[in-house]
Order: C-alpha cells, then structure tokens, then sequence
C-alpha cells in the first residue's frame, strides 16, 4: 500500500476530543470554531483547502473538496460532525476532555460520537493525499456544526443557505454504522441505511390553580403524570421495515431460529436498545416543567417528550400520540424531522462490505434502521442518498449502543485502527 491510513488515527481524535466541542443546545456552548480550525489546519498541511462556514458566529462547519474533480463520477459527500453533547465531568472515570488511554481504550466525549470518525477521515486523507493516492471520483468533505442540537445551525443550514457547496454530490456516507455486534460468536456489522424520523414534542395540561393544602380534583400535575405513565407504558406495535427484515433475515440465518421479530432481535443482547428501535415507533419523557413554590397547586404542567417513528408514519404519528394521552393534553410539535430509509445495494453498498471482508473475511453484514438522527436529515433536502460507515471491530463484551451519549464514553484504540484500514480500501473501491 506504501503508507498507512491508520498512523494518525489515534493522535487527531485524542486533539479533538480535548477540544471542548460541547453543543447544549442553545448559544450557550463554546461552539465548534476551533474544532473547524484544527480540521482546516490538517488539511491544508498536505495542500488541502477547505472553506468555513458560519451560520451564527462560532457555530462553524468546514467544506472542502477531494478526489479527482474531473471524474465524471458523481459526487460522494464524506461527512462528519464536529459537536458533543455535554458530559458531566465527576460521573466519569477520567475527565472526559482530556483524551486519556486506559486499558486500551481511548475515553473522552466523541470518541465514539463521532471524533472516532472524524479523526479516521482526517488521517486517511492525510495518509493518501502525501502519497499521491487520490480517488477518482469527486468526494466532497464536510465537518459540522450542531449535529447534536438537530443540524439547525449546521449540515440543514448548508443545505439550505450554501447547496452549492455540495454541488454534485449524489451519495453520502457519515455516522452510526459499520461497527460490529456478535450473534452466538459470529461478528456481525450494521450499515445504517435509514434512520427514523423526528418528533419531539411539548405536552401541555391545564388545571385549576390553588392553594396546597386544600383538595383540588383539577391538578395540572396529576393529569400531566397520568398521561405520561400511559404514554411512557404504551406498547407500540411491531412494524419492521425494509431494512430491518434483511436484518431479521440475517439473524435467522445466524442463529438457525425463528419467531417474532421481537424474539429475534434479543439476539442482539445489549444492543437491543438501539437495534430494537428500529422496528416500532418510541415516545420518550425527558423533561419536565411546572409550579413555582411548595404550597401552591399550578394552573399548568409542562414536559417535553422525544418521539421518534419510522418510516411512513410521520403523518400520523402525531395523532396516535393524541389518542395514547387522551383528552385535556395538548400535544405541541416541537421539533420534527423526516425519516430516511433507502435501499441496501448498489455500487457504495457493495464498496462498503468489500472493504470490511478485506480486514474481517468473516463478517457478516447487515443493514439497519437507526433510532437517533444524523446529518443525514439535512443532506437528503437536496436528494442525497446516506449510509451510516464508521467500521469499527468490536469486542464481544463491549456495550457498545450505551457509550452513545453515555458515561465514560470510549472506544477500542484497535478498532480505530481497524477502522482506518477499512475506510481507506472503501476509497479505493468507489
């Protein structure tokens, strides 16, 4: 191959992470600039320009283009986002921005969300750029903003302000997929080839106001708690969809068994918490708001509840949500964004399974329906297909899907290697 993609992997995602990229989800976070320096500073050290955009001050997203502009290829968009999500830094283990190896693991906010991947691209480029390695195919780098906060201020707000930053770009490959989860000892990888849609919302109810010690039948709070028990109870049905039956299939051929598809994605152990969303809708209480002193009943009680349905459904999910609360409860949009499933074949499908049998010849390969979102939501308002690649080969006992957005976030430094390797024979594939 004559250089090695993998050699700088470690060391940018240990100077990414100790970047503080923390998005709270207001103006309030220290926002991605100096992320977006770092990124502009690597690649133009091997004779890379890239350009920066802001859609707020700080808020700063970098697009740069690669590969070989002339091809008559379409365009591959390569993206990643620079934010974090906050970490509460006397949970951890370690300071959890101060990029620590322990017992071969790489601890720090983003290691495995998503500063593995950032720091994976930036060292493959770097790596084939010195060596004069180029891919003949246009491929369009872009690292964001605000992905953590739903991509308003970064990947939707280029999509919208500077689509011709992404001039030509058909297909795209980003976050969430590519690393492997075992099935009675067999490693399995899941490409994210959809994901599910967006609906948070705001649910109000109304009583009447009073003094606390008196009886008072009308408590805003009561009948706010008694719809979210049953909104948080409720069991949503079972309706795998394309992706998620070649999912199921996979699991069937691994395991010899059969059943519902419930039954089967217990296989996944662990991971069921995230494999398992894919296949029925989910409502999620996450915060709460009401009252102001200790001896007074409010006159109304707030929460806000993170939805999210699959494909199909976002024009009545809404209303079944309704139907779940019952009368009294005000069901407030708050933010919604669209759903994305696409078909798991052609060229980049096929250039993402080569490429991890090269490294893993025993893989097996999958597609799934991702419960979060990604930039790919932004992306797909100029017609861009997206998967989810970031490969990472990864221990059995490693509970993995909780490491997102989770305490004592981290990855296997092996596998940033492994997945360095992986994505550099990808770019020789496309």
């Amino acid at each position: 191959m004559g250089y090695s993609p993998e050699s700088e992997t470690l060391e940018i995602c240990r100077d990414l992470i100790r970047l503080d990229t923390t998005n709270y989800g207001d103006d309030s976070g220290p926002g991605e600039r100096k992320a977006a320096e770092y990124v502009a500073a690597s690649l133009s050290e091997v004779g890379i320009e890239s350009e920066m955009v802001e859609s707020e001050p700080g808020r700063t997203s970098l697009v740069a283009r690669w590969g070989n502009q002339d091809s008559p290829k379409p365009g591959l968009l390569i993206h990643g986002h620079l934010d974090v999500v906050p970490a509460q830094a006397d949970d951890w283990q370690v300071d959890p921005f101060a990029a620590e190896i322990v017992d071969g693991y790489l601890f720090g906010r983003g290691a495995v969300d998503m500063k593995d991947f950032d720091a994976m691209l930036l060292s493959t480029v770097r790596a084939r750029q010195r060596a004069g390695v180029i891919p003949d195919r246009p491929i369009t780098l872009v690292f964001t903003a605000d992905e953590e906060a739903g991509g308003r201020k970064g990947a939707h707000w280029i999509a919208e302000h500077r689509p011709d930053l992404l001039e030509g770009c058909t297909e795209a490959i980003g976050e969430v997929g590519g690393f492997s989860t075992e099935i009675r000892g067999q490693r399995l990888y899941l490409i994210e080839s959809g994901e599910k849609g967006i609906a948070w919302m705001r649910l109000r109810a109304r009583g009447t106001a009073g003094h606390g010690s008196m009886a008072n039948h009308d408590n805003a709070i009561t009948h706010l708690a008694q719809a979210l028990i049953t909104l948080g109870e409720h069991e949503w049905p079972s309706e795998p969809g394309p992706s998620m039956h070649l999912l199921l299939d996979k699991v069937r051929e691994l395991t010899g068994s059969d059943g519902t598809p419930d039954e089967l994605i217990e296989h996944f152990g662990s991971a069921v918490r995230m494999v398992g969303a894919g296949i029925r809708n989910t409502t999620n209480p996450t915060m709460l708001e009401a009252g102001y002193k200790h001896n007074v009943v409010p006159g109304e009680a707030v929460a806000y509840v993170d939805g999210r349905y699959l494909p199909g459904n976002g024009d009545t999910f809404h209303d079944a949500v309704r139907g779940i609360v019952g009368d009294g409860i005000a069901v407030e949009p708050f933010i919604t964004d669209t759903a994305l499933e696409f078909p798991f074949e052609g060229d980049l499908v096929d250039a993402m399974t080569v490429a991890l049998h090269t490294q893993d010849p025993e893989a097996h390969i999958a597609p799934f329906l991702m419960s979060g979102g990604t930039d790919a939501k932004g992306w797909s308002k100029l017609g861009i297909t997206s998967y989810g690649f970031t490969p990472l080969r990864l221990p059995a006992d490693l509970d993995f899907t909780a490491l997102f957005h989770g305490i004592d976030e981290r990855v296997p430094v092996d596998a940033l290697d492994f997945g360095s390797k992986v994505f550099d024979e990808f770019l020789n594939l496309v």
